[in-house]
């Protein structure tokens, strides 16, 4: 978000910056003259959609493209399903805008505040071995590149391109809007409940592949899992959803309200975490319900945290995540937010975590408040012993140098951006850092 005085920051408050110049581009022509007005300056740009990635992935040193006013739908192709979307759309937004086409989009995170663009750009994915991350969905991507110029990526023009396109990080040019794959509308049946921690451990790939979407929240110092199974109901379906004084007790009160007092209280005091935590796994996720499939994979988030997130070949899940669980218990460490552990399809993107391998996500939290850098280093030496790959738009500390080994076609994505960017306008030092100068 962009403050008064042209201060820039991102929501989890790890990054900040003050741009040489902040422009708000209403329209295609407008990046483009943006573009070419920092290319004719020598400025870096780089376009920001909600600032919801905790990594410095959107800082903008040089000019910096607020793409808020790109929203909406450009066009509907209602016999293939695919919808064109401006790259400024805000996720929470899609649902409403595809109603009135009875389409939805087939998977989501359990945030929906990102951009578009930006969830498509860090990789942003929901759970379920069945499915792909959000930039799996991606049909067609038009692009700014470094001199100005439009690039549209799609079945017919360069077709070989979109698996380093829909993922890019930002590095290959501003995205104006992109094409979705969209399905028919569905309801989700959702059924959260509490469960002994190691019988959901030692079962998750057999729970993962017997359901449609699965996933499990641990509260460490408990020995419980919160698990959340999402099964996709046939379009047009009856739903029967939570009342919405319940939905508002539960998401509101306790998911938001009530733990903000825990991780405040948790900070004060450390020794009542353990305490606050068991207390926390006994009322929270225990209810069945079905609804509309947007309201049932998102999540409000109102609490401010800091996440790290590792991606790992999905028969090491398990073991990852043992290690993780003995690693707090023996640093002793008060830990007030949960750990969250969830799957995915391989898919073919040069640059996403789940490249050529099914894989488990595993994402540890700290209270934005609480220093978390021990624990997220802990952690992510166990992540890179499993071969883990980080999540782009969440902390980390990795180089290019390291991971190149990750990603087969990490050198084919660099070489296309010397192509598209050879002198580096869409640059910043995390991009730097991740992808090399």
């Amino acid at each position: 978000m962009t403050r008064p005085g042209g201060a820039w920051r991102n929501w989890a408050r790890t990054e900040s910056v003050r741009p040489q110049r902040v422009e708000y581009p209403p329209t295609l022509d407008a990046v483009r003259r943006a573009v070419r007005s920092a290319a004719a300056r020598s400025l870096a740009v780089k376009a920001v959609g909600a600032g919801h990635s905790f990594s410095g992935i959107a800082v903008a040193p040089g000019v910096l493209l607020d793409l808020s006013d790109l929203t909406g739908i450009v066009s509907v192709d209602v016999d293939r399903g695919r919808v064109r979307l401006w790259a400024g759309t805000r996720l929470h937004q899609i649902p409403a805008l595809l109603a009135p086409h009875a389409l939805a989009m087939e998977n989501l995170g359990d945030i929906d505040r990102q951009s578009l663009a930006g969830a498509l750009s860090t990789g942003t994915h929901g759970t379920g071995l069945a499915f792909g991350g959000i930039a799996t969905q991606v049909r067609a991507v038009t692009l700014v590149t470094a001199d100005g110029e439009l690039l549209t990526i799609d079945e017919d023009h360069e077709p070989e391109l979109l698996p380093a396109v829909a993922l890019s990080l930002g590095a290959l040019g501003v995205i104006v809007d992109v094409t979705l794959q969209c399905v028919p509308a569905f309801g989700l049946r959702a059924v959260e409940r509490p469960e002994p921690l190691d019988d959901v451990v030692a079962g998750l790939l057999g729970r993962a592949e017997a359901v449609d979407h699965f996933e499990f929240y641990w509260f460490p110092h408990t020995d419980v899992a919160l698990t959340k199974t999402n099964t996709r109901l046939p379009p047009g379906e009856p739903t029967a959803p939570l009342p919405p004084v319940t939905r508002w007790i539960d998401d509101v009160v306790v998911g938001n309200g009530v733990h903000q007092l825990v991780c405040s209280a948790g900070r004060v005091v450390p020794p009542l975490v353990p305490v606050i935590n068991r207390l926390s796994a006994r009322v929270w996720g225990d209810r069945t319900f079905s609804d509309a499939s947007s309201r049932v994979f998102t999540t409000a988030r109102s609490v401010r945290f800091r996440e790290m997130e590792y991606a790992v070949p999905l028969e090491r899940v398990a073991s990852a995540f043992t290690e993780v669980r003995e690693l707090v218990r023996a640093r002793g460490w008060r830990i007030e937010f949960p750990i969250e552990v969830r799957t995915a399809a391989a898919d073919d993107l040069w640059l996403s975590t789940a490249s050529g391998r099914r894989t488990g996500y595993i994402a540890v939290h700290r209270y934005w408040r609480a220093d978390h850098r021990e624990y997220f280093a802990a952690v992510e030496q166990i992540m890179r012993s499993h071969g883990g790959r980080p999540h782009w738009g969440k902390m980390h500390t990795r180089t290019a140098d390291d991971l190149r080994t990750e990603y087969p076609r990490f050198d084919d994505f660099v070489a296309l951006r010397d192509r598209l960017d050879p002198d580096r306008r869409f640059r910043n030092a995390y991009l730097d850092r991740v992808l090399g100068e």
